[in-house]
């Protein structure tokens, strides 16, 4: 997919975000994200959205002078999140794919991956929006969905250079059924101290890897790629989907994959 197919997502979700709030409370809970309201997930994708409108359009290399706007409540709330979709989308599409900005990636640098990164985004918090307003969750291509996939195990879960991880001599087999892509994710720990933070961590997290042994793959998950890109996300069952082995290291996979 190229920038311009990702920036046309951008816009797509985001419109469709905001079509479905006129059929959701702002007070209901978020089922998928139960910590949040619905106005809770409006504000985030206005924020998130706002954020890298600004960092796009100025191609900041420093964010510390970014001042966040203060949250509104009720139909300005609603406004912000517009204008911010706008305006991000707007600076995606002036933007070359390769010019250079900040990111919180190591390997984030480019308007490309703000462009990849904000597509999905918008397409994980459109679910949200439809699941908390109880309406049917609409189905994205398949294309999409694999390279959804892609991004949360390749890139969201991808590690930081300044730590260690270490093999358990556990994997599993992800297997998009519809488009043929196929991941091999190893499970293992990771260790060090954020030279940025200070914090120490050491975590059960994965990587994807292009062999291991065959001793080490006990499990494969396999289904159509919006089943397993809404399921690793939290946003969808397992139940569409086919568990071989080991049925507890999908589970593992799954508790590792979820972010907000």
């Amino acid at each position: 997919m190229d920038h311009a197919a990702y920036t046309d997502i951008v816009a797509e979700q985001s419109a469709r975000f905001l079509a479905v709030l006129r059929r959701a409370d702002p007070d209901g809970v978020v089922p998928s994200t139960p910590a949040w309201t619905v106005a809770d997930l409006v504000w985030h994708l206005a924020e998130v959205q706002w954020f890298w409108g600004a960092i796009v359009s100025d191609l900041l290399e420093d964010v510390d002078a970014l001042t966040e706007p203060d949250r509104p409540e009720g139909a300005a709330l609603v406004d912000l999140l517009r204008r911010s979709s706008a305006d991000l989308v707007g600076a995606l599409r002036e933007r070359d794919p390769a010019d250079t900005c900040w990111s919180w990636h190591e390997d984030g640098r480019s308007v490309g991956w703000v462009a990849r990164r904000q597509a999905h985004e918008a397409l994980i918090h459109r679910v949200d929006a439809e699941l908390a307003a109880g309406v049917p969750v609409s189905a994205a291509p398949a294309e999409l969905a694999a390279d959804g996939v892609d991004e949360l195990l390749r890139v969201m879960l991808k590690l930081p250079s300044w730590g260690t991880f270490t093999p358990d001599g556990c994997a599993v087999r992800v297997l998009a059924d519809d488009t043929g892509n196929r991941w091999l994710v190893r499970f293992g720990r990771f260790t060090g101290t954020s030279p940025n933070t200070g914090t120490t961590y050491d975590d059960d997290t994965v990587e994807v890897v292009d062999a291991v042994s065959d001793e080490e793959v006990g499990t494969t998950v396999s289904g159509d790629a919006w089943d397993l890109d809404r399921w690793l996300w939290g946003r969808g069952p397992a139940d569409p989907l086919r568990l071989g082995g080991d049925v507890s290291v999908a589970h593992r996979l799954r508790a590792i994959a979820e972010v907000e």
